[in-house]
Parts: structure tokens; C-alpha cells; sequence
């Protein structure tokens, strides 16, 4: 199509004028997705400050607080004392908190700070939500500190102008990390769930990056509106809040919007090889994050705080993204006709150019289905890459793809990715023409937002608008006059596509990292279809039928995927080279100590692969049957390991009745949680403390790799606990009783990790396991 537009002396000048735009695009994106910067304590009043609010988290976020840890209640303490000093009415609910999954029940005993500010004129609540409690490996100083730390610094902001007009209540929901515990005992049982208002909650999955609106409630058209208006920096779009919505993932977030509030979940989520580690700390924090976090927490305190809350209700959802730096919302009624209209673009651009006989039909129709073959080896390249960095590095493996200095590789992933559309596109470009690879390549952007139009409406913009800008463009390059317009209409497409779709490629890499590098790999091939005209200006015609035309072509064919092949290679070695484990970019490794106390032996026991030497200091061997019935959970390597005084867990029969059995159960001095492993499937379960409601929650499905029931109590007070199991067709059932408490330095011999190693993030890492199993 380009050799009818362009004559011999003008293609290089515009591939070149186009190519600069496109890049142009790409940058200008990059650019606008950053951060805010951070203000000091010296910042005016008014403000929301990351230097004041850097002040609570160096008091309550410098050591890890799990659910029911002396470290979770302090930091309970310290925040609900702020909030009395600012002049909210404080209360700590407390209660059991539930939650079942595949196989498993979990019970924790939370204690949620919830702070009302009423309002001066109320029409509902602002619900302002985050969770102090961290994972059991870190201080979560981003998961979520950083949040909580906000949530004090906006109050203060607030309380220096006039009142707001709507309630403000502020969550600080505890056990959100065990299982969103906290928001789940908040929404059964306190009244404030049961009135509804509007969430914004607060999260974070690395420890930098700007804060990304990720999720919304159904029908957010009106908190859409408000966030594009209010919000100094808006961030994140509606592809993910509707791909979020097809994910098991949770937070608070999800319990509450169930139970009735309309609301908008915030995260940021860069340099995420720190989450859920010890490494999730203020050394790490990017003041930024911080500062975008809190002035967007503020600003729609604000704005939500004197709206009319019912006039905000939408019967449809908004599609809401940045170009070019500017936030553009429409409402859902329009994803449909968008969809299509990229449909007919397309279509008629197929027309046109076979009109001008640039293309035809069995030629196109060949061209579009073979264009399905870059996108899936792209697919197969980047997991593969995935499969030998983690057999050349193991340690990887733990780090579930989120690495520390992953920039190397995500280039090797696109370098794979213009190594597929090569080796789809040059042999072909002879046989069928430049035309048809084309326009029939913009059939897949046009038909995925036709499919995302219909399963999630949200993301349908990021396939269909640069599909319609490049069938439109298309057109008028077809029908305009002058090498400049022509270059100009060329170019619209591919730039509308690189302001699109390697942002969302970006972020599907920071949130799934590397193992997952074949859905980010999806997005560039993508890209790299809708940019085939430009590209096309950059090579030399194609070739003719003799001999001496076709050899330039052949060479071309050959040493331009060569070239990306051997550029992916050296870009993942480079990786390899540059991303090694020291002590400022730690290894995983799991190491946790088990003992049987019915026969005092007991265990080191590791689920690394490849255990590095710390790890190899305990473990050496795959012997698994001297732990204790019911323990081992897939492959383990294990050491003897010296025996500790501890009591251990305690089972007390109170009474029975059918399949059902009523225990009294606690977890040993100074135990954290218990754990109960069964031996048959337990389909129900209820927990009761003393002080707190019963709590029953239904179970379905057995737990892989390890006795089929399991219930766990998190935060079990030191008395114990009321614990009833329905266990059908079971007369008799063994249940290994499990007492867990954090940190492995009571161990005789104990040598803690070196710097360039931190815990693994599997849930019984760094807990001493002492157990005791019955038959009941």
C-alpha cells in the first residue's frame, strides 16, 4: 500500500517522520504516567503532605504486624489515638472475622479502627478504607502503611477548613492480609455496613509507582466523574477495573462493595519484587507513591464529602483513560458503536484498497488468518524465556516473575516480539502484499474490541480506538493528496496505538511480572500489527519475480529476524548479568521449623527447589515421612532439627453430635494461630470466642497436596477458641493440630539470613510449627 503513496525518494523521509511520531506517542505516555512530587512538613496547611505523613509511618510501619502479633496492637493503639487527638469519635470493633475458600476455612480474631467525622448536612458516608495489618514477612510500610499513614494526614488536612457537608468514616480494617477478615466481620455485623455510602479504598502492590485507579464498583459512571474532576493526577483506566473483575483476587474492597457500597480502589504497583517481603519497608517507599496516594485520598475526601452521594448513582459503567495526558471518559452506551465503527473502518478500508487494487479478497482473507501466528508465538516465546531464566536461575522461581531489575528482560520480551511479526510478515509480504499483512492485521484489534465490547466493556477502547484511528487513517491516506497528509494519516493510527497499548503492556508486566510475561508479550504484538505501515515505509519495495529482485528480499528475510533473535538473546543475558541477588536486591528462600510434640522430633522443612547455602545449612534431604501427620504440602526438602520447650496446640473434645464435632482449641504459649488439618473434607465450620458472635462459614472442595480440610485460626486469643467441624461419613478422623508462632530465634542454632536473602512469602515460612495430631 505504501509504494502506491509514497514514490522511491520519499518512503525512507516518511517511515522516518512517521516512525518519530510514533515514538513520540510512546514517550510522551511514559512520561505523563508519573508520579507526583513529594511535598514537605512545610507544606501549606491545606495540602496533603508525604513528609508529615512519612512521620506516622516511622511510629507504627517499622516492623512486621500480623493479624493478632503485640506489633498489630500497637500500631491499633497508635492510630486510634491519633484520630481521637484529631477529633473523630473512635470505637475498635471486635469480632471474628471469616472466610472460605477452596477446601479451607479461616477465622481471625480482628480489630477494626473505625473513626466517624459526622457531616454538616449528611446525604450518606464516605467510606475511607486501608489495613494495618501487614504480611507476617515485612512491615508493609506500601501493603499498607502507606495508606493508613494517608488516611491520618488527610483527616488533619481536612479538619484545618470548614466541615464537610456528608459523614466521613475511616476504615482501618485489621486480618485484611489472612483473608480480608477485618472488612468481612465489619460488613456482618457493625451498623455503619448496613447504610451503604461510597468506598474508596487504599492498597499497594510493590513500592512505588503512581496510584492507579484499578477497580470500581458496578455502575461507576458518577464516582468516575467525580475522580476526573477532583483527583490533581489521575491515574489508571477502565481495562484494569474490567479485566480485575474476571480475577479470584481481592481486598477489602470486594466485601464491601458486596455488601452494598458503590466505590473506587486505588494501588500503586511498580517494583513489586518488594511486596509481601521484609524489603516492603521505608527504605524502599517512593516518597512519590506516598504523595500521589495521599493528595488523591484528600482531594476526593474532599469533593465526596460535599457532593449530593445519592445523585451520584449511574445505571450504567464509564470507560475512562489517558491520552496524551489528558484523562478522556465516555459512558458505556458508546462501547458498542465505538466497537463497531473500528469494525467498518476496517471493512472499509479492505474495500477501498481492493478497489484500488491494492489487495484482494482471498489475499486478505489469508493475511488476516495467518496474522493469528504472531500473536501466539509471541505468546510462546516470552513464557518460554520465563521456563529457562527460571532453570538458570531457580531463585526466581520463589519470586512468582516479579524481579528487581527487570527491565532488561521486558526488553528480551519485545525484542521476541518483533522477532515473531518478522517471520510472519517478510515472507509474506512478497506473496500476498503489503496491503493485505495490513488491513489484515487490523482485523484482530477490531475483533477483540468487538469481544471485550461484550465480556468487559471497559477494556473494548484499548483494542477498538486504535483499531477505528488506523482504519480511518487508512482511508485518508488512500484518498488524500501530498506526502505530508498521507504520512500524517498513516502515522494516526500507530500513534493513537502507542499511547494505548504498551502502557497497558507495561502494566500487565508490573502486576503479573515475568511468569506471566506471554499476556504482556499478547499486548506488543498487538501494537505491532496496527504499526505494520509504518514499518513498511522503512523497507525497501517488494521484491519482483526474477531472480536478481527476490535475493535482496531473501537476505532481508533472513538477517532482520536474526538480528531481533540474537537481540532478544543478548537482552536476557544482559538481564541475567545485571539482576543478580546481593544485599541491596535480596533472594527468596522458605525455611521453617516443625515439631511433633506427641514424639518430640522435629524438622527443618523448606519448598525451595534449589535451596541457596543459608537454606542448605538446614535442609538436605527429601524425607518427609517423620513430619507430622498431614503437614507436608508438595515438595519439601527437610533437616533434623533440634527439639524447643513448647507445649503446643491443645484439642478438647466438648461434644458431638452426627458428623459434627465441637472442639475447644488453643494454640499454645505464646502461639500466634492454629492450623487443623483433617483427614476427610470438612464441608462447615464455626468459630467461636468469647466476647465475639459465632461465626459459620461453608466449605467446598478439599485442599491439594496435603490432608483434604483445613481450618485456620489466625489471632486466636490466648484462651482458645470454640471451634466446630461438620465432617460427613467420618466416625472417626484424625486432625493434626498445628501452633504457629512467628520467627524462627527461639530455635537452638538458628543463624538468621544473611542481607542477600529474605523470607519467601509462602504462608508458614518463618513460623515455628509445633504440632500435635488426634483422632477424633
Amino acid at each position: 500500500m505504501t509504494a502506491k503513496l509514497f514514490d522511491v525518494r520519499h518512503r525512507l523521509r516518511a517511515g522516518a517522520s512517521a516512525l518519530l511520531a510514533v515514538m513520540a506517542a510512546f514517550m510522551l505516555t511514559a512520561m505523563a504516567d508519573s508520579t507526583a512530587q513529594p511535598l514537605p512538613e512545610s507544606a501549606p496547611a491545606r495540602e496533603f503532605s508525604a513528609g508529615r505523613a512519612l512521620r506516622h509511618l516511622d511510629r507504627f510501619a517499622t516492623e512486621p504486624r500480623p493479624l493478632g502479633s503485640p506489633a498489630g496492637d500497637r500500631a491499633r493503639d497508635y492510630l486510634a489515638d491519633r484520630l481521637r487527638e484529631a477529633g473523630l469519635r473512635v470505637e475498635i470493633q471486635r469480632a471474628t472475622g471469616a472466610r472460605a475458600s477452596t477446601g479451607l476455612a479461616t477465622f481471625g480474631q480482628v480489630e477494626n479502627v473505625v473513626a466517624t467525622l459526622p457531616g454538616t448536612d449528611p446525604t450518606g458516608t464516605v467510606l475511607v478504607a486501608a489495613h494495618y495489618d501487614s504480611a507476617a514477612m515485612g512491615p508493609g510500610v506500601s501493603d499498607d502503611g502507606a495508606a493508613v499513614a494517608s488516611m491520618l494526614e488527610t483527616v488533619r488536612a481536612l479538619r484545618t477548613g470548614a466541615g464537610l457537608r456528608n459523614d466521613l468514616v475511616l476504615l482501618i480494617t485489621d486480618g485484611e492480609e489472612d483473608g480480608v477478615l477485618g472488612a468481612e466481620a465489619f460488613v456482618r455485623e457493625h451498623p455503619l455496613a448496613r447504610r451503604g455510602g461510597v468506598l474508596l479504598n487504599w492498597e499497594a502492590r510493590g513500592v512505588s509507582g503512581p496510584s492507579l485507579l484499578f477497580e470500581t464498583s458496578r455502575d461507576n459512571a458518577g464516582l468516575v466523574g467525580v475522580y476526573a474532576g477532583a483527583a490533581p493526577r489521575p491515574r489508571g483506566d477502565s481495562t484494569m477495573a474490567a479485566l480485575y473483575r474476571l480475577l479470584p483476587n481481592n481486598t477489602d474492597f470486594t466485601p464491601l462493595t458486596q455488601a452494598g457500597f458503590a466505590g473506587l480502589n486505588f494501588a500503586y504497583i511498580q517494583r513489586s519484587s518488594r511486596y509481601h517481603t521484609a524489603d516492603d519497608s521505608l527504605a524502599h517507599l517512593d516518597r512519590g507513591s506516598l504523595q500521589h496516594h495521599g493528595e488523591t485520598m484528600l482531594a476526593l475526601a474532599r469533593a465526596l464529602g460535599a457532593a449530593d452521594l445519592p445523585g451520584l448513582r449511574a445505571g450504567h459503567d464509564a470507560t475512562y483513560f489517558r491520552l496524551f495526558g489528558v484523562l478522556i471518559t465516555y459512558p458505556d452506551p458508546l462501547v458498542w458503536p465505538l466497537a463497531l465503527l473500528a469494525v467498518a473502518a476496517v471493512a472499509a478500508l479492505a474495500l477501498l484498497a481492493r478497489a484500488r487494487g491494492l489487495l484482494s479478497g482471498p489475499r486478505l482473507a489469508v493475511a488476516a488468518a495467518t496474522a493469528v501466528v504472531p500473536l501466539l508465538l509471541a505468546v510462546v516465546l516470552a513464557q518460554g524465556l520465563w521456563e529457562v531464566l527460571v532453570s538458570v536461575r531457580p531463585g526466581y522461581d520463589l519470586m512468582g516473575g516479579l524481579l528487581h531489575r527487570p527491565s532488561a528482560f521486558r526488553a528480551a520480551v519485545a525484542a521476541q516480539v518483533v522477532f515473531a511479526l518478522l517471520v510472519w510478515y517478510l515472507p509474506l509480504r512478497r506473496r500476498l502484499g503489503p496491503a493485505a499483512l495490513a488491513v489484515g492485521a487490523l482485523v484482530w484489534p477490531a475483533a477483540l474490541g468487538v469481544l471485550c465490547a461484550q465480556v468487559a466493556p471497559g477494556a473494548s477502547f484499548v483494542f477498538a480506538l486504535p483499531a477505528l484511528c488506523c482504519g480511518l487513517g487508512g482511508l485518508a491516506a488512500l484518498t488524500a493528496r501530498g506526502t505530508a497528509w498521507r504520512v500524517a494519516a498513516l502515522a494516526a493510527g500507530p500513534v493513537v496505538a502507542a499511547a494505548l497499548l504498551p502502557a497497558l503492556a507495561g502494566n500487565v508486566f508490573d502486576g503479573m511480572g515475568l511468569a506471566l510475561g506471554g499476556a504482556s508479550a499478547l499486548v506488543l504484538a498487538l501494537f505491532g500489527l496496527t504499526a505494520l505501515p509504518v514499518a513498511e515505509l522503512l523497507l525497501p519495495e517488494p521484491a519482483g519475480r526474477s531472480r536478481q529482485q527476490r535475493e535482496p528480499a531473501r537476505r532481508l528475510g533472513t538477517a532482520l529476524p536474526l538480528v531481533a533473535a540474537a537481540l532478544s538473546v543478548t537482552l536476557a543475558g544482559a538481564g541475567l548479568w545485571t539482576d543478580r541477588f546481593d544485599g541491596a536486591n535480596p533472594a527468596r528462600t522458605h525455611l521453617a521449623y516443625v515439631m511433633d510434640a506427641d514424639t518430640r522430633t522435629a524438622r527443618w522443612v523448606s519448598a525451595d527447589a534449589d535451596p541457596p547455602a543459608w537454606t542448605r545449612r538446614y535442609v538436605s534431604g527429601r524425607d518427609t515421612a517423620t513430619l507430622p501427620p498431614g503437614y507436608a504440602r508438595g515438595e519439601l526438602t527437610t533437616g533434623p532439627a533440634p527439639a524447643v520447650d513448647a507445649a503446643g496446640p491443645r484439642l478438647t473434645v466438648l461434644a458431638r453430635d452426627g458428623d459434627r464435632v465441637t472442639l475447644r482449641v488453643s494454640a499454645g504459649p505464646g502461639a500466634r494461630s492454629v492450623t487443623l488439618r483433617v483427614e476427610r473434607p470438612v464441608t462447615e465450620a464455626t468459630a467461636r470466642v468469647a466476647g465475639s458472635a459465632p461465626v459459620t462459614v461453608a466449605v467446598t472442595g478439599v485442599r491439594a497436596g496435603t490432608w483434604p480440610g483445613e481450618v485456620r485460626f489466625r489471632g486466636i486469643p490466648a484462651r482458645g477458641a470454640r471451634i466446630t467441624l461438620r465432617v460427613p461419613g467420618a466416625d472417626r478422623v484424625r486432625v493434626t493440630a498445628i501452633g504457629e508462632t512467628d520467627g524462627l530465634r527461639a530455635v537452638p542454632g538458628f543463624v538468621p539470613r544473611p542481607p542477600e536473602l529474605v523470607a519467601a512469602t509462602r504462608e508458614d515460612g518463618d513460623l515455628v510449627a509445633v504440632t500435635r495430631t488426634y483422632t477424633l
